[in-house]
């Protein structure tokens, strides 16, 4: 896959885990943490033939991020022969009855979003022999509310197991619950709380009806480019998308309303090109993992600062080189100053064009609130893998 050397986490993780140990691996997104537990999971998988029924078990927060590490099992074990399926909600009666005939059957890696895995176990589903339990994005899983489906799951599967549990952060709820989970764990910390050195970071200081003539004239000088805008909530992601697609073409957008096929076909596009601005809440910011997107906006600022650096995650990935954009309305001011606290550094401020108004100036506050005194000011201008088959009722195909 042109993979020449492992990035830190891979380094310190896949040596503790070929060595039997529980482990709590703390790293942001972009560092390679999929593959630092996959590669030496399916190292030993392949070296057990003898082991029988589901072997490894990866919970993760959300659909997407399983599909993402379905097809990265696809990739890694293309000479193993190792199966994989990946277990989530949105599908029919055929999609659960595919899936339970792929647990029955022993498929090699089940890779599965907590409400989904539930039903299965509801229903007889037998994860007795597990050897591996992967709890990916725990932070994320708790700030979803998953954590009493997590401690249903923790208590229907083998005791004897090893335990990998990867998070971005570690707040006192996730290590406290990584406490009564792991068994005296080797700790890898990677996480930076900063952007990768390559993304270029800029601010827009404006009033919240010039955020979009101003985006509308950035996006005009990537027309070829691969560009991601978040905002925090799904009403403002629709109101975006519609309009933006009455003033360029290739736009698209993802939210929790879309149904999973149209979900599944969206992010299809953009990754094949047909579109090129995506417009999607935060379920694109963490885990997805999408080559080349070349810009990040920030149509709003994220409620919570660690948000902001899986946001512009996206982009400069592996070394490349990127952009992030954050529009700093006078409400966000002072989430925008925490943001600035927690990489450690001030964000450039961009020379907003004369043409757009006067804008406020930037003058956080460090207590509640936005921020800013409302004051405005005019700036310058300027063998192969196996797959089972979610279609087919008759379990294993090979793919």
């Amino acid at each position: 896959m042109g993979y020449s050397e492992a990035t830190p986490i891979q380094s310190q993780s896949m040596p503790v885990i070929l060595q039997g140990q529980d482990l709590m691996g703390i790293a942001q997104t972009g560092t390679g943490k999929t593959a630092a537990f996959l590669l030496p999971v399916l190292n030993r998988v392949a070296d057990h033939p003898e082991w029988t029924g589901v072997k490894a078990l990866i919970v993760v927060p959300t659909r997407e991020l399983a599909q993402q590490i379905d097809q990265a099992v696809e990739a890694y074990s293309y000479f193993t022969g190792a199966s994989s399926m990946a277990i989530y909600g949105g599908g029919d009666g055929m999609d659960f009855y595919n899936e339970k005939t792929a647990i029955q059957q022993g498929v090699d890696i089940v890779i599965a979003t907590p409400g989904r895995l539930l039903s299965h176990l509801n229903v007889g589903a037998d994860f007795s022999q597990i050897r591996f339990l992967i709890l990916d994005e725990a932070d994320r899983m708790m700030d979803m509310g998953f954590q009493p489906d997590l401690i249903r799951i923790i208590k229907k599967v083998n005791p004897d197991r090893q335990t990998l549990m990867f998070s971005a952060t570690m707040p006192d709820k996730v290590l406290d619950f990584a406490h009564s989970l792991l068994k005296d764990p080797v700790t890898v910390n990677i996480a930076l709380n900063k952007p990768a050195k390559g993304v270029q970071q800029t601010a827009y200081i404006v009033n919240d009806g010039q955020k979009m003539p101003i985006l509308v004239d950035l996006l005009a000088n990537y027309v070829n480019e691969s560009v991601i805008i978040f905002s925090s909530t799904k009403q403002n992601v629709h109101n975006l998308y519609r309009a933006l697609k009455g003033k360029m073409p290739g736009v698209g957008y993802i939210s929790s309303d879309l149904e999973q096929n149209q979900r599944e076909e969206m992010l299809l596009d953009y990754r094949s090109g047909k579109i090129n601005v995506l417009v999607a809440t935060d379920v694109m910011s963490r885990g997805i993992d999408i080559a080349g997107i070349r810009l990040v906006v920030n149509y709003d600022v994220p409620g919570d600062a660690e948000d902001y650096v899986h946001r512009v995650g996206r982009t400069a990935r592996a070394d490349k080189r990127g952009e992030a954009i954050t529009f700093v309305g006078p409400s966000d001011q002072t989430r925008f100053y925490k943001i600035e606290v927690l990489i450690g550094s001030a964000v450039e401020k961009a020379v907003v064009d004369e043409k757009y108004g006067p804008t406020p100036e930037y003058k956080p506050t460090r207590r509640g609130g936005g921020g800013g005194d409302g004051g405005q000011r005019h700036s310058g201008k300027g063998p192969r893998h196996k797959k089972f088959n979610r279609n087919r009722p008759k379990g294993p195909k090979t793919s």
